[in-house]
Parts: C-alpha cells; structure tokens; sequence
C-alpha cells in the first residue's frame, strides 16, 4: 500500500508584507554606537559601585551616609530606549559623548592684561637715559696777600722782605652729573681753605738821608773812598767809630763777622 502524496504546509503560506526588522537594525550607526557605549558606561559604573559596597562590607566599614539634596549627588548617566524612528526619515542622533561643536565667539577671547601701575614697558624702558650722580674735588691756589711795615731804621724807600709769603690750598667739591655716559650740568657744591695762606710782610725805611753818611748803615758813617773802623788796622782815609748796624750794603766790609752789626 502506498503512501498517500504530501499534501504541502497544513497552511497556505501568507501573501501580506515580510515582518520588519527590530529598532536596533533599523537604527544609523551612528545611533548604535550610542547606544553600545551609553550601555558600556552604565555597565562599569554599576560593577564599581558593585565592588566598592562588597569591599566596604568586607571590610567591616559602614558605608557613609549621604546627605544633601539630589542636585549634588552625582548624577547617573540614564540610556532612554530609542524610539521609533520616523517612517521616511532617519533620526539624527547625537552621542552623548560627543562634544558639541560650537563656532568660537570673538568676544570670549581673554582680554590682554594691562600694563600694572609704575610698571615700565620695554620700549619705555629702552628709551629712558641713565642718569647718574657723582662729586669730583679739585685743589686751587689761595694767593697770599702781601703787608709793608714802616721801618725807621732803613733808608727811606728801600724795602726788604721780612716775612716771605706761600700760597694757600683751597679743596672744591662739585656735583657732576651724567647723562648715558656723558657730562651734562657741573655744579659746584663746597669750597673750604684747607691750607690757609702766608702773608708777606716788606719792611719800608722811612730815614732820612743825612749829609755825608752812607744810607746802608744806621749812624753816620761817612762817605769816602773807603771807611775802616776806628781802632783797627785800616788805612782809611775815613774812620767811624762802631757799634755800627748795616741797614743795606755793606760796601765798606765793616761787618766782618757777618753778624749785622760793625765795628763792635
């Protein structure tokens, strides 16, 4: 006896549309990856906060209170199910670890900061001179002054020197300022005699002039061809009896020792 022929599917096969894929396959890949790393970052927060509790609890430490308001809690990353897109059109989504892009505004641009208060600029400062301020001294002659004395015992007019005169020293400080390296202004600022001068006394003989006496002694000694002391060894022709003090010349060699006085 044979088998009767298959008969076919207990049902006629549907002649409607294919069934539609799930919302993952219908999704961009760009959505997908969305939705791979948002359920990635869930994933490794929970088990972190898996093993921080069951550490704590090993370790026999409480696990801290939290208090506050939910604005400072952190903040779990929530993955919404995407929906359905839009038949016709594919849904643009973003992934939320995508930086936004945004065109930079001029006016955010950090404002360059101002020169401080007594501050020099460069260029300021590369154009201001150095000034500088030094003293030099310098050493100037003090002339010495001259004096006359009246002196009765000389001969009227004649003048010696009795008291020879020597310059002084006078020390003058100035205040030299430069400019960049160059003298500018010179000013001076001290002037002290530090050696004082010596004056010079001249001695001027007032005598008159006697008739027949030499106007180099004091006394008469008389004017000859020759003079000797009166009581010495001299020929004469004329004599004078000493003492006799030479105001000038001794022409007649009457002071032999040289002491001033003749014939004593």
């Amino acid at each position: 006896m044979q088998p009767p022929p298959y008969p076919g599917p207990p049902y006629a096969p549907s002649s409607g549309p294919a069934p539609r894929p799930n919302w993952f396959r219908r999704a961009s890949p760009a959505r997908r990856l969305a939705v791979i790393l948002g359920s990635v970052t869930l994933s490794i927060l929970l088990l972190c906060c898996t093993g921080t509790a069951i550490i704590g609890a090993l370790a026999g430490e409480p696990e801290p209170t939290r208090t506050g308001t939910a604005a400072e809690q952190a903040q779990q990353p929530i993955v919404a199910a995407p929906a359905e897109p839009t038949e016709g059109a594919d849904a643009q989504v973003a992934s939320p670890l995508a930086a936004p892009s945004a065109t930079p505004d001029p006016t955010d641009a950090v404002p360059a900061s101002p020169t401080p208060a007594g501050a020099v600029s460069p260029s300021r400062a590369a154009s201001t001179p150095v000034v500088r301020v030094t003293t030099e001294t310098e050493r100037a002659a003090v002339r010495y002054t001259e004096r006359t004395v009246k002196d009765a015992t000389l001969a009227e007019g004649k003048r010696v020197v009795r008291t020879k005169g020597v310059n002084g020293v006078r020390t003058l400080t100035y205040e030299v300022t430069t400019t960049d390296g160059v003298r500018t202004a010179r000013k001076l600022v001290k002037s002290t005699v530090t050696k004082q001068p010596v004056t010079q006394v001249v001695a001027v003989g007032t005598k008159k002039a006697q008739s027949g006496c030499d106007p180099n002694y004091s006394g008469c000694v008389p004017i000859a061809s020759d003079v000797d002391c009166a009581g010495g060894s001299g020929n004469g022709p004329a004599y004078v009896r000493g003492p006799i003090r030479v105001t000038g010349s001794d022409i007649y060699d009457l002071d032999r020792d040289g002491d001033g006085t003749a014939c004593d």
